[in-house]
């Protein structure tokens, strides 16, 4: 089940093609029974879950809050039976410069960083070179899956 949430008055976001999206990527990551929740916020609002969780001061484009640690396939807090990987929180204002930025349409930047915060959730990272390489490859893939060409 995909859990969505738009906080967000100024922006139009297509959630029902969100749901498919998502439920593309859960398939092509071999979670298709797993639940996700995504929320869309603004800038305010990313900056202060950036500050508080991970310290920095700023607003960000996406951020991911997984259910478990990324060597255990057993969630915290979970009943017997569901698998909630966890959470998304996309900040849509940032969306829209990005997508501006990138020439792309809003809709395509939202997918770029639905990609990104599902493979945090599955425990990628990008701190470091071969890390880097690994994620971006595996964005590549979920792009891919979903249709999406790459780059955009």
């Amino acid at each position: 089940m995909i859990h969505l949430r738009n906080s967000t008055r100024k922006h139009k976001i297509a959630l029902h093609k969100i749901e498919r999206t998502a439920h593309k990527l859960l398939a092509a990551i071999g979670e298709s029974d797993a639940s996700l929740s995504i929320s869309f916020v603004g800038d305010a609002a990313i900056r202060r879950l950036n500050r508080e969780y991970r310290g920095k001061d700023g607003a960000t484009d996406v951020l991911s809050f997984p259910m478990y640690e990324r060597n255990d396939r057993r969630p915290r807090g979970q009943a017997a039976g569901e698998r909630l990987l966890g959470d998304i929180v996309i900040s849509a204002d940032t969306a829209v410069r990005q997508s501006a930025a990138y020439d792309a349409t809003l809709a395509r930047e939202i997918e770029r960083l639905l990609i990104h915060g599902v493979l945090h959730l599955i425990g990628h990272d990008h701190e470091k070179p071969a890390q880097r390489r690994r994620m971006e490859a595996e964005e590549r893939r979920l792009a891919a899956a979903i249709g999406m060409p790459w780059p955009y």
